[in-house]
Formats: C-alpha cells, structure tokens, sequence
C-alpha cells in the first residue's frame, strides 16, 4: 500500500474541501490514488464544499452561549437558505461553534479555524465545518466569532426570532442580583428592538457628526428652496434647524438617550431607567459597551425563486 502523507491528505483536502479524517479514509480506501480518493469521496457525499464555495450563504443563525455572568461569546454562522437555521442539527452545529468561541483565545477568523475542534480533537474547527456542509448539503460559513469578558459587572444578553438577532451587554456596577440582571436583559431587549449605534453621544465621532450635517443641511436646503420665496427662512433659522435634527437624529442612535421601550409614560430615557434600578439596588449602572449581530448584515442575498427550485427538485 502506498504511504498516505501528510502531502497527500493536503493535496486531496484542497481539492475535494472535505475533512483530513475523510480524505486519510478516502486516501486509505484508494491505495493512495488521488483521483480515486476523489471519487470515493464524491460516492460518500463528502466532496461538496467546492462546488458550493461560489453559492451565496447569508442565511443561518447567531448564537450566544454564557459562562456566568461575565463571560459570553456570540457567533454567526450562514447558511443559504433560512431553512436551514430551522434544522437541529445545524442549530446544534451552531451551539458547538458558539461554545467553541468561549474557550477560545484566537487572534483572528483564521486563528480560530485552525484551532483544535473542542467536539473533535482528531479534527479542526474547519474539518468540523466542511463535514457539516456534507451534512446539511449547502454552503455554510463561520461569518465572525467574538468573546466578551467582564471583570467587575455584569453581562446580559438577549436572542430574538430563533437567532435571527443576537445582542449581549457589557454593564459596570457594583451589585450583582436578579433585578439588575433583568434590567440589562430589558436593555439587551432595547438594542435588539432600536438598533442603537452607539452607547452614548460622547461616543460619536466628529467625523460621524460632520458627515450627519452635511447630509440634514443638503435636505433643509432643500426644504427650504421649495416654499414660497415670501416663506424661506433665514440662514440662521436654517442653522438652528441644523441643530434641533441632529440632535434628534443622535438620540435615536445612542442607547442612553432614547427612551426605554418599557416605559411606562413614554418619557424616561434608557439612562433615566438604569439610574432609578442603580439608586434602588445601591450601586451605579453604567452600560461599557454591547454587540448587536443580524443574520447576514451588510451581506449580499441571495434572490430566490420557489418555483424554480421546486421544479429542479422535482426533475431530479
């Protein structure tokens, strides 16, 4: 029998975008053969990830797993088609993953597919991902992995529609009980719901400003020229208007100044809201930061078409 190296695996993984477990099998079962290996792996439905790597994946799930209450990790993991964040074993697949990035200490995306998969020790974080998509049958990607740590807070954090969002919340306070877990959880709620940017004004940068004037003056201008000549306002009113949108466009932006979505006379601003739990629990309740993750942000969809795909389904 040929000697199955290390090369060889290599070589055959590449091609095929299967698992080294499966390729050493297929490599075994082939004599060494890579074009046989190729075909054994192709029979075995292990040979699916390359024909899939050119397939739009921005479907799929986020998930959150915690350890306590200061440490968490959030993923995304994408998929094709929404369908497949409703299987369980991808769900599960997408739980190992988050639990994956709490034990890890990866420096990058490229770091962490490397790293030893802690289900599998005989396999890599990317093994593990190519053996799913011979699982699930369609183009899966770790989109982004991140862990958070607090060392004298409280983390919460907040899942809606299934995975479809995932936030957690990083908040300072000296007391730790049940009610002030809650109101980060209600907070965690608020950034899930509003979609905040930032946590406060001061967090803005002057460019970000810049940029918002230049954009609300172009539309005040604008307002402006399309009244009556005898209605126009000044320049300076113009620049007070400037003023009174921006302002309004920040509150809606930064989580401390908009109005908490539970309240109850619809006034009371989210910090209003953390300062009353704080004063009753003895403590200061100050949110550091948060991550808000929507399945496929910022990410090309793929159009589909049922019918279609319905069809080629029914002609095999």
């Amino acid at each position: 029998m040929a000697a199955i190296t290390a090369a060889l695996v290599k070589e055959l993984r590449e091609t095929a975008g299967a698992g080294m477990m499966d390729c050493k099998k297929a490599l075994t079962e082939s004599n060494g053969d890579i074009e046989a290996a190729m075909e054994y792996l192709r029979k075995n439905g292990q040979a699916k990830a390359e024909k899939k790597a050119n397939r739009i994946a921005a479907e799929g799930l986020t998930k959150i797993v915690a350890d306590g209450d200061c440490k968490a990790a959030i993923v995304e993991v994408n998929s094709e088609t929404d369908f497949v964040a409703k299987n369980e074993k991808f769900q599960n697949y997408v739980e190992q993953v988050a639990k994956q990035a709490l034990a890890s200490n990866a420096a990058d995306m490229d770091a962490f597919m490397d790293e030893k998969w802690i289900a599998d020790p005989s396999e890599t974080v990317k093994d593990a991902l190519v053996g799913m998509i011979a699982v699930i049958s369609e183009k899966l990607s770790i989109r982004r992995e991140e862990k958070v740590e607090e060392a004298d807070g409280v983390l919460a954090n907040y899942s809606h529609d299934g995975g479809r969002i995932s936030v957690i919340v990083d908040a300072s306070t000296a007391v730790v009980n049940d009610e002030i877990r809650e109101a980060i959880r209600n907070i965690a709620m608020q950034v899930a719901a509003l979609s905040a940017e930032y946590v406060d004004v001061a967090d803005v940068s002057e460019e970000k400003k810049a940029h918002e004037k230049e954009i609300l003056m172009a539309n005040i201008i604008k307002e402006n020229e399309e009244l009556p000549e005898e209605k126009r306002k000044p320049q300076q009113i113009l620049e007070k208007q400037l003023i009174g949108r921006l302002n309004k466009e920040l509150k809606e932006i930064c989580l401390n100044d908009q109005i908490y979505v539970k309240a109850e006379d619809g006034k009371q601003t989210v910090a209003q809201y953390l300062a009353e739990v704080g004063k009753k629990n003895g403590t200061e309740i100050k949110i550091r930061k948060f991550d808000r993750w929507e399945v496929g942000e910022g990410m090309e969809h793929r159009q589909e078409n049922f019918a279609e795909e319905v069809m080629k389904q029914a002609q095999g």
